[in-house]
């Protein structure tokens, strides 16, 4: 597949590392040589340097033979997105999608105009996230979670502490312990232990740190907790620790939702922005987030969560240490260094956002078949999570999963078919037009993707 990225900021050459790795063709234009440079030493891409609205380096870049146009510069306004996608459209791009930085893009009657001049998709990356940190602290028990078809199944990541009822048992003895009407609601799908993911079989003891990825179906929510010794906690008031887009909308949206919330932020004319953008019930304090005595004084611990959102991903996991130590029950810590996710991990920290592993999952689902829905990248793990809507004579159609011979590294969790919900088990066999959950290592994807496309 030949794929070209305008861009060679974070977003973008994180994209790049990541396609050029699956085996795809691909070149990045940026204006910047000394960005375009950094990225040549550890990507194996072609790097074109040139402004990306213009026609000319476009054609250069061989735009016209693209399957992928991705416009993500985060460092000029979101017009050069736009326009560099709609110009590679025009010029013979197949698919083109674009980075955005303004919500307005993204409603409904807005997406529809830019789908018509020729743009698949637009993201907006501090979007998705403020909307994770969201669906978070409303399933605050867990350290990640998922929704399909509204909740109908959801995925769920469970820390093993010290004191989890499951700790040295062995997933056999795990199932044996469960009734037949509780297998039917939940399914432990996969294991993320030491920096490895493991798909674990039935003598796979379960250790203390472990990250346990699970499916279940909505009713089965409630003994699924019950089991990891887990319970959420009613999130009422929140401090965030930085004050940029991501901290506006999320203050937004969780205003909106009745939480209280104080935001903390060192720069005082970003302060007064906030003051004048954001409802008066936000308090907004102009004050450095790292300093634990401000944030004694600021009442830290009468805070049921804090979230770390500054651009500094050692700020944030600290500032998160700290917060547990005064006493607040939930943490999120927003770390950009995919190689510091897992010490954040160990250091405590709850919850972790990523703005690349968000938008890699929304633009990696381009280069598949087309049936896929989505593909999510989960923090804590290599591992990927797919939704496919099955092909009328697909072969995963073709018999009980048992009998198939499905790629070993991935397992199939759950079945969306109409309005029902299942758990997926060896007797099921999969129908034309459902909507498959599937949990998989990077390397499998492409052989996955072979089972759900329409036979030729």
């Amino acid at each position: 597949m030949k794929i070209i990225i305008e861009g060679a900021g974070e977003v973008g050459s994180h994209l790049a590392k990541m396609l050029q790795a699956e085996s795809n063709n691909v070149a990045v234009i940026d204006s910047d040589a000394q960005r375009l440079t950094r990225l040549a030493a550890y990507a194996d891409v072609e790097t074109i340097e040139g402004n990306p609205t213009s026609p000319q380096v476009l054609r250069n870049a061989g735009v016209g033979k693209a399957d992928l146009f991705i416009a993500v510069n985060p460092f000029t306004a979101q017009e050069v997105n736009l326009v560099a996608a709609m110009l590679a459209k025009r010029l013979g791009a197949r698919k083109v999608i674009a980075r955005v930085n303004d919500e307005e893009c993204l409603s409904a009657d807005n997406k529809l105009m830019f789908k018509e001049l020729g743009i698949e998709l637009m993201f907006y990356p501090e979007k998705s996230a403020a909307e994770e940190i969201v669906a978070f602290l409303k399933h605050n028990s867990t350290a990640e979670t998922m929704d399909f078809a509204n909740g109908k199944l959801q995925i769920a990541v469970f820390k093993l502490d010290e004191d989890s009822p499951m700790l040295d048992m062995k997933l056999g003895e795990f199932a044996n312990s469960l009734s037949p009407e509780e297998m039917q609601k939940f399914r432990i799908i996969a294991i993320s232990r030491d920096s490895s993911t493991i798909i674990p079989k039935l003598d796979t003891k379960f250790q203390f740190d472990d990250l346990v990825f699970t499916i279940s179906k909505k009713e089965g929510i409630p003994a699924l907790y019950k089991c990891f010794g887990k319970s959420d906690i009613n999130i009422r008031s929140v401090m965030i620790f930085g004050g940029g887009a991501i901290a506006e909308m999320l203050a937004s949206k969780l205003n909106r939702e009745g939480v209280s919330v104080k935001i903390i932020e060192s720069d005082q004319k970003r302060c007064m922005e906030l003051s004048e953008r954001l409802s008066e019930d936000i308090l907004i304090v102009n004050g450095d987030g790292r300093n634990s005595d401000f944030l004694y004084d600021e009442g830290i611990r009468d805070y049921d969560a804090f979230v770390a959102l500054t651009g500094n991903d050692e700020s944030n996991i600290l500032a998160c240490v700290v917060a547990k130590k005064f006493g607040v029950l939930r943490t999120v810590s927003e770390v950009e260094n995919i190689e510091y996710i897992h010490l954040a991990e160990e250091m405590g920290v709850d919850n972790i956002i990523n703005k690349k592993m968000i938008t890699a999952g929304r633009i990696f689902k381009f280069t598949l078949s087309g049936r896929a829905r989505f593909v999510r990248y989960m923090t804590g793990t290599n591992a990927e999570v797919l939704e496919y809507t099955v092909a009328p004579g697909a072969e995963i159609t073709e018999g009980q999963l048992k009998d198939i011979d499905f790629p070993r590294n991935a397992i199939i969790g759950g079945v969306i078919r109409g309005n029902e919900s299942f758990i997926a088990v060896g007797s099921t066999v999969i129908e034309p037009y459902d909507r498959v959950a599937i949990f998989a290592m990077p390397e499998t994807i492409r052989e996955i993707d072979r089972f759900f496309a329409k036979k030729s």
